[in-house]
């Protein structure tokens, strides 16, 4: 007999080794969770494009690290819906045709030891083993592929090739030497950020996103300061996308009886070409 969507929620329960958060955005999001599930795809983002590629490809629970409809709390469905949205009408019909489950997995695999999306990130980046004892998320560069003599240009080229990073930008200078990394997938916050950014042992900070008139404008200043070389902001999505691979590399030993897939949710971000930019004469 096929397993429902229920049981696997309860088996990855069972196993995450993180107790579940008193109020959390872990749980379905839609869906009939008793129905039995043919597949499971794996994504950190449960983007429209992402849930045909589900269906395309026979899997019809849907395990996202983001929400489903726009809001991290998970408050805005109501909202949209009657106020008839209509993307997220289109998007809605769509799960509901198809008899999709949506399964949220973001809290429990943040608040597992180690956390499971910066294991991901850090192996994408080749940095699992250079990770600070007690420091988690602080990585020594010299023990690295990247050597004893990164700059900020070269560490900012090599996040954006290993997380598929299609709109990364940096502040500080590119010839800056850095040898000490922080890194703060998704989005954490001003003072967390600041307080990682003014470590005097630490280089640099890389994180996902953040409000840029607060920790922009800081980073900006660290640098004139000289208390860092700058800061590297890769983008939400693909800061933690290595980090839902990981859980699907996690979950198909889990989950056996059922095929389990990790799709990407590529990039929604480009940047203009720097022909584009050029100034021209009238």
């Amino acid at each position: 007999m096929a397993m429902t969507a229920q049981q696997v929620a309860e088996r990855i329960d069972a196993h995450i080794g993180a107790p579940r958060r008193g109020t959390t955005v872990d749980g379905f999001l839609t869906g009939d969770p008793d129905a039995p599930v043919r597949g499971v795809a794996v994504t950190v983002m449960a983007t429209f494009d992402v849930l045909r590629r589900a269906v395309e490809q026979g899997l019809d629970l849907v395990i996202t690290h983001e929400p489903l409809y726009f809001d991290h709390g998970g408050t805005s469905e109501a909202t949209l819906a009657a106020q008839g949205d209509p993307v997220h009408a289109a998007k809605a019909a769509f799960v509901a045709e198809h008899g999709l489950r949506v399964l949220r997995a973001h809290d429990a695999w943040h608040d597992r030891e180690p956390d499971g999306i910066l294991t991901g990130v850090a192996r994408a980046l080749g940095w699992l083993d250079a990770e600070r004892d007690g420091d988690a998320g602080v990585y020594d560069l010299p023990t690295t592929t990247l050597g004893p003599t990164t700059t900020l240009g070269e560490l900012a080229a090599h996040v954006a090739r290993s997380l598929g990073a299609c709109a990364l930008r940096y502040v500080g200078d590119p010839a800056a030497a850095v040898s000490v990394v922080a890194v703060q997938p998704g989005f954490q916050g001003f003072e967390w950020n600041r307080r990682v950014l003014a470590r005097p042992d630490v280089d640099v900070l890389v994180i996902g996103e953040g409000h840029e008139w607060e920790i922009g404008e800081y980073a900006a200043d660290a640098v004139t300061a000289g208390t860092s070389a700058g800061m590297v902001v890769v983008g939400h999505a693909p800061s933690e996308e290595a980090g839902m691979a990981e859980y699907a590399r996690w979950l198909t030993d889990l989950v056996p009886e059922v095929p389990v897939r990790f799709l990407d949710a590529p990039d929604h971000y480009r940047t203009v070409p720097a022909e584009r930019l050029a100034p021209t004469t009238r």
